[in-house]
């Protein structure tokens, strides 16, 4: 495949991200238009809105970095708020519905978090039978190209939006914030909340966590709440989940998708300045809370596209906020729009935990070592 920069060929490119990593961080403006002609296609192929709108006369929507300014009947980038007359209507992800999915996880389960969390340690301080509380959220505010999740478009590319529009109207995934609390049951040692992403529905959760938080402390029970997500939600929202999670002695995971802000756009279509200065943010706040930690960092090695630079300039990011910062490297398994690229290697994944390591992190791992080739 050759380079829409360079015009090199490098069996390091995918089809569908026609360019080589050095033209993506050196020569953005002659690639990251190409590249954005893909992030549209797949988008269109959900029906979600292709770009962040920023109509100014719109309803501006503030829950996230793509601050979305909504025009007239139309809908912003995460498909989940509408202008219906001026108003900015919620079409799920209010303290009221969520769009999402939800399940049982046996501990310990397979959170990037479980060889620190309080849930995951040895030895184990949960009892036989204990269970995380999985929620699936059906929205996102990046549009990842090896989104490993991608199925959660199906959720919110099929909805119908139309004057007079009533979330929950025959679709069976809208669930309330109470039904969703009252799935905690004695044997729940924790919620965690992903997707997709949780950030365009955060208000859904936070109202869950308390509700479900009020419970168990009536119960006399533990409860931690979780987050997994891209960190690019409002400061505001952030700080509300990060008490939640920092009180209930829970975690919040941050995907850490690339540190070059070009590279960023061109996986996922967004820029990661907001991430990456809310990730500072909880870096801060965790320090007061040593153990179990507070705040876990990963990335997905992306054969080709993720290399050693970006390992290390992470690394040295996550460092030198503090050292003992668990980072969680993930091993990339093809799928979505880079289905042409390797899994990641055995040799990638050790070399760059010895990266991080060498940058000045105490805390790393290899996750989905199964996955390794």
């Amino acid at each position: 495949m050759k380079c829409v920069g360079c015009g090199k060929s490098s069996a390091g490119i995918s089809e569908n991200l026609p360019a080589c990593l050095n033209c993506i961080r050196s020569f953005p403006q002659k690639v990251l238009p190409e590249i954005k002609k893909v992030h549209l296609k797949s988008r269109r192929e959900f029906k979600l809105p292709l770009t962040p709108p920023r109509d100014p006369q719109g309803v501006r929507c503030t829950l996230c970095v793509n601050s979305c300014q909504i025009p007239e009947g139309e809908r912003g980038y995460c498909g989940l708020r509408t202008n219906q007359k001026g108003s900015l209507i919620h079409l799920a992800g209010t303290p009221e519905l969520g769009l999402l999915q939800w399940y049982y996880d046996p501990l310990p389960t397979n959170c990037v978090a479980d060889w620190v969390c309080a849930e995951g340690i040895s030895p184990k301080p949960y009892s036989s039978g204990d269970k995380n509380l999985a929620v699936f959220y059906g929205a996102c505010t990046f549009n990842c190209l090896f989104c490993q999740n991608w199925h959660y478009r199906n959720l919110v590319g099929n909805l119908i939006v139309e004057e007079g529009f009533s979330p929950g109207g025959g679709l069976e995934k809208f669930v309330s914030a109470e039904e969703l609390a009252a799935c905690v049951d004695n044997r729940t040692a924790c919620i965690c909340y992903f997707g997709g992403d949780p950030t365009p529905q955060l208000p859904h959760a936070l109202k869950t966590s308390r509700l479900a938080l009020d419970e168990a402390k009536r119960r006399g029970r533990t409860l931690r709440i979780c987050f997994e997500s891209n960190g690019s939600m409002s400061p505001s929202l952030l700080k509300e989940a990060a008490e939640l999670s920092f009180e209930s002695g829970g975690c919040i995971k941050f995907d850490l998708k690339a540190f070059n802000e070009n590279l960023n756009i061109a996986l996922c279509g967004v820029t990661n300045k907001r991430t990456l200065k809310n990730f500072q943010y909880l870096a801060k706040m965790g320090k007061k809370r040593k153990e179990p930690p507070f705040l876990i960092a990963s990335t997905l090695l992306i054969p080709g596209y993720i290399d050693r630079e970006e390992i290390y300039n992470l690394s040295k990011f996550i460092a030198d906020l503090d050292p003992n910062i668990p980072y969680t490297l993930l091993a990339h398994y093809p799928c979505f729009y880079l289905p042409d690229l390797p899994t990641t290697s055995r040799q990638q994944a050790e070399e760059s935990k010895a990266i991080a390591l060498n940058a000045g992190l105490k805390r790393v791992r290899v996750g989905n070592i199964h996955l390794l080739t």
